[in-house]
């Protein structure tokens, strides 16, 4: 079910980034209008979402980073 992101969790979820990647450029944006999940920036460019879900207590964070083929290096044969 999805639960509200404080302010708190947002830092702390930023610090993970930030530690889990060794990169500073991770940066966590609150949305205006879905209190249930905030933007992952990455150096300023937006790259994804994570999503809070509260299922009974149990907490977890759900990243989602869409990937546009244009976007990748090379190209297939």
């Amino acid at each position: 079910m999805a639960a509200e992101i404080k302010p708190e969790e947002v830092s702390r979820l930023q610090a993970y980034l930030q530690d889990k990647f060794k990169n500073n450029g991770f940066a966590l944006k609150m949305r205006e209008k879905a209190k249930d999940s905030v933007e992952v920036l990455l150096n300023g460019e937006f790259i994804g979402v994570i999503y809070k879900d509260d299922e009974e207590g149990d907490v977890s964070f759900d990243m989602n980073m869409a990937i546009l083929e244009i976007d990748l290096p090379g190209q297939l044969s």
